[in-house]
């Protein structure tokens, strides 16, 4: 009787046409569950944060710290909270965002979405650590007769944790920059044109607005809860005391086709792995 030895070139196809078709189900699915895990990864380093920010607000009479003079305002928070993390420096980066700065790269110390920013020197050998979080720099205690920082009337910061609805003020987030202060008006308020925009230093909710987590960034909130928020979700936070959570429809819009163009981008380059 004849034996046959091996597959016929049909059979071959069809086996190589199978698990085409298994990658093609299974590695949609993968992605998304390891960017999940980054999430969640992400979620507990903010809540990591969150206590560290409650335990500097314990040892000094329940208020934030004082705003550096000079030079890196907005990365005040990186010295009195130094002690906190400086030997587990880690904790400084969402798992999403491993790509060094832009100075790495022969660009600016900014970060972007899926990458680090360069902070302020000092700890250890005096060395310039990356980071993707950031503060939002209405959350500074200031001095008596102080009436603004940067431009931002001190009258609306939040100086203590101890307020009604702090479920609904961000302290600490995913960033492409050191903080921000968000207006709900004018260039400090402004949606990006597309994600990862980057227009300077005054333009406060850029730096927060960045599509790391499919639509989301991660926060940390004046009640010490993390969560995440949605970029449309934003503009509806109170980043400081006057601040207009009304949804802006023009706002909303705009960061919707930004979203938009993100899937669509996605979704061509998946298909072009494919084919």
């Amino acid at each position: 009787m004849y034996k046959r030895e091996g597959f016929t070139l049909i059979e071959l196809l069809v086996v190589i046409a199978i698990i085409a078709l298994l990658m093609a189900v299974l590695m949609p699915a993968l992605s998304r569950a390891k960017k999940q895990a980054k999430m969640v990864v992400c979620q507990a380093r903010l809540k990591s944060w969150g206590q560290m920010w409650a335990l500097y607000c314990d040892d000094n009479n329940g208020y934030f710290p004082f705003h550096t003079l000079g030079q890196n305002i907005r990365g005040s928070w990186i010295y009195p909270l130094r002690p906190h993390w400086e030997t587990r420096s880690d904790i400084l980066r969402c798992p999403m965002a491993t790509k060094p700065p832009q100075s790495a790269r022969g660009g600016n110390v900014y970060g972007g979405p899926f990458s680090a920013y360069q902070i302020a020197t000092g700890g250890p050998e005096d060395l310039q650590e990356e980071c993707s979080y950031g503060a939002n720099n209405w959350t500074f205690n200031f001095r008596p007769g102080l009436t603004e920082i940067q431009g931002r009337p001190t009258k609306s910061n939040w100086n203590t944790p101890h307020v009604k609805g702090g479920n609904n003020v961000p302290i600490f987030s995913d960033t492409m920059w050191k903080g921000g202060g968000p207006y709900d008006t004018g260039i400090g308020g402004q949606p990006p044109q597309f994600d990862g925009q980057w227009l300077g230093i005054n333009y406060e909710m850029l730096h927060f607005c960045i599509n790391r987590h499919d639509g989301f960034i991660n926060a940390t909130f004046l009640d010490w809860t993390v969560r995440r928020v949605g970029l449309k979700e934003l503009w509806t936070l109170k980043w400081h005391k006057k601040y207009n959570t009304v949804k802006t429809k023009q706002i909303l819009i705009i960061v919707g086709v930004v979203l938009y163009k993100k899937v669509v981008t996605q979704a061509i380059g998946v298909l072009w792995k494919l084919l």
